[in-house]
């Protein structure tokens, strides 16, 4: 078999290490791919949101399955236009993308049907957000309306810092056409929790659940990042909890998405907090999270191909999904200044025993040599019987590790540990 993968990360990286498992498997496409990726797929230089060259080259080429990653193809429609050239994928179609391409839709449709969420309002103007302001709960939560790159949420502490955020987003359009509109939402605490399932718009299949860390410093101090390490499973997302969360958002998710006429088929992202009223939906996302999937695929057992192609096949409930009771944890490697600003052309070593479990994010090859070439550079994953042993084996492999300006957290994990001894 011929496949496709769409997109460039850390994320693709893991997925197609888990594809080239499948002995049917051939060839695997990576567009655009990186340096890193193109040790196990061929990497063509189309971008990712070129949806016309990305169907141009699929037909060409005779792909017969194909994998659409990040979120921007999705939500652009790349799965629609691959499937009528006959092409059978893996992620939803542009009508059921919405639930991540927009925070109103999805928030209106968790009102409708009744799934446990963050009480909220939307405005498409700022003198209405920031009239509202005046009055509303502090701290509370701005999210800009459409994609912004996993940055447009900004949690107010304070009503000057929330007038900020309207401005910035609205006014200064921070995020382009993405802050047209934005939701004010309810500050929920808890843990949190990220729970990627596989879906075929019937049965919802649940993976191991992970717990990211977002912020770029220890102790969760600094900026917001596209997220700095993951560990699962999530200790606070014990089996009551999980039982809940099937029936009250889960499955409730998946029908709302049918009853609207937008079937999901694909890899359905819940972000969770586990709140002193149960679990409530934070945010949905219509893909595989980064970096969960670099803990969550290392555990899966089954095959993933058979997997994915199930979910397009709409035969979910017939195909056994099994994931492994260990722990795994991933130690992401950044570019010094990230998430601001960094210098890439770095010369990256990663010794070639521990190369497996390295999932490369941003990085090019250039005369053969392996350079960064993003914020996020590496994600150094382990899996072990239990937290603490992979979290060790993870660290002690980023130490083998070395590019210049390198940095990362060295508290990965240390939440879920604590937890665990309670």
């Amino acid at each position: 078999m011929k496949l496709l993968v769409v997109g460039s990360g850390g994320r693709e990286h893991a997925i197609i290490k888990k594809l080239k498992q499948n002995k049917g498997v051939e060839t695997i496409y990576a567009l655009p791919g990186n340096g890193g990726i193109a040790k196990d797929a061929v990497c063509v230089d189309i971008s990712a949101t070129d949806i016309e060259k990305i169907v141009s080259f699929a037909v060409e080429n005779k792909i017969d399955y194909a994998v659409v990653a990040p979120d921007d193809p999705l939500v652009l429609g790349c799965v629609d236009a691959l499937e009528e050239k006959g092409i059978p994928c893996f992620g939803p179609r542009k009508a059921a993308a919405i639930i991540e391409g927009s925070k109103v839709f999805s928030k209106n449709l968790m009102k409708k049907y009744g799934i446990p969420t963050a009480e909220y309002k939307v405005f498409d103007n700022s003198e209405d957000a920031l009239k509202y302001i005046e009055t509303a709960p502090i701290p509370t939560v701005i999210k800009a309306d459409g994609l912004a790159l996993g940055k447009g949420v900004i949690i107010a502490q304070t009503r000057e810092e929330a007038k900020n955020a309207v401005i910035s987003i609205m006014n200064d359009k921070q995020f382009g056409k993405s802050g047209d509109k934005i939701v004010v939402e309810e500050f929920l605490e808890g843990p949190e929790v990220s729970v990627l399932s596989f879906t075929d718009g019937n049965a919802v299949v649940p993976m191991i659940s992970s717990m990211d860390h977002k912020r770029a410093g220890d102790n969760d101090t600094g900026l917001n990042t596209g997220g700095m390490g993951t560990v699962a499973p999530n200790p606070y997302y014990t089996k009551s909890v999980a039982e809940e969360c099937m029936q009250r958002i889960f499955l409730p998710t998946v029908k709302a998405m049918k009853a609207e006429g937008r079937t999901f088929k694909g890899c359905l992202y819940f972000g969770l907090m586990i709140t002193e009223n149960g679990p409530k939906v934070i945010e949905y996302n219509c893909r595989f999270g980064d970096p969960e999937t670099q803990v969550v695929l290392p555990l899966l057992e089954s095959d993933l191909l058979t997997v994915m192609q199930a979910v397009t096949n709409e035969t979910l409930a017939d195909t056994e999904v099994k994931f492994s009771d260990k722990s795994a944890a991933c130690v992401i490697m950044a570019s010094k200044g990230y998430p601001v600003k960094y210098e890439k052309g770095y010369e990256i070593t990663i010794p070639e025993d521990i190369a497996a479990d390295v999932f490369v994010a941003g990085a090019k090859l250039s005369d053969g040599k392996l350079l960064t070439n993003g914020g996020r550079v590496l994600g150094v994953t382990s899996v072990a019987d239990n937290l603490k042993s992979a979290l060790e084996l993870s660290y002690k492999a980023v130490e083998k590790i070395h590019f210049d300006n390198a940095f990362y957290r060295r508290d990965i994990g240390a939440r879920a540990l604590k937890a665990l001894e309670a």
